[in-house]
């Protein structure tokens, strides 16, 4: 509304620009300082390991593994068990037997199924 303060606003001033190009700032970091725990080191957890039960397939698969956890090949040797003698490999043992906890493996049990390969006969090849 009041066009001398617009023009003071928008003036140059050639004296405020000159002593501001004097001004130089410098600026540096502190130094980064490592803090020395001293003694107060945390003891590294250790991850208890277990053999792998592996049978005749052994040389495809890791000799240990974390407790809790299973290699590919007793995975897939469980889930076959399973499947050919559910009464004998139930999943309490099993659990057991992998030092495993049962909610897992349950949800093992029943999301994860080894297919079986079949093969016709070949008087029934002409048929399909």
């Amino acid at each position: 509304d009041h066009p001398e303060i617009q023009e003071e606003i928008y003036r140059k001033d050639d004296r405020l620009l000159t002593l501001l190009k004097d001004v130089y700032v410098e600026s540096r970091d502190p130094p980064v300082r490592v803090k020395d725990g001293g003694g107060e080191h945390l003891p590294c957890k250790q991850e208890e390991k277990r053999l792998t039960k592996l049978g005749h397939l052994g040389d495809l698969d890791v000799k240990k593994v974390p407790k809790g956890k299973i290699s590919i090949v007793e995975a897939l040797t469980l889930l076959n068990n399973h499947k050919l003698h559910p009464q004998i490999w139930t999943a309490e043992k099993i659990a057991v037997e992998y030092s495993l906890e049962l909610k897992e493996v349950n949800s093992l049990l029943e999301f994860f199924i080894p297919f079986a390969v079949q093969e016709f006969p070949k008087e029934t090849k002409k048929a399909i």
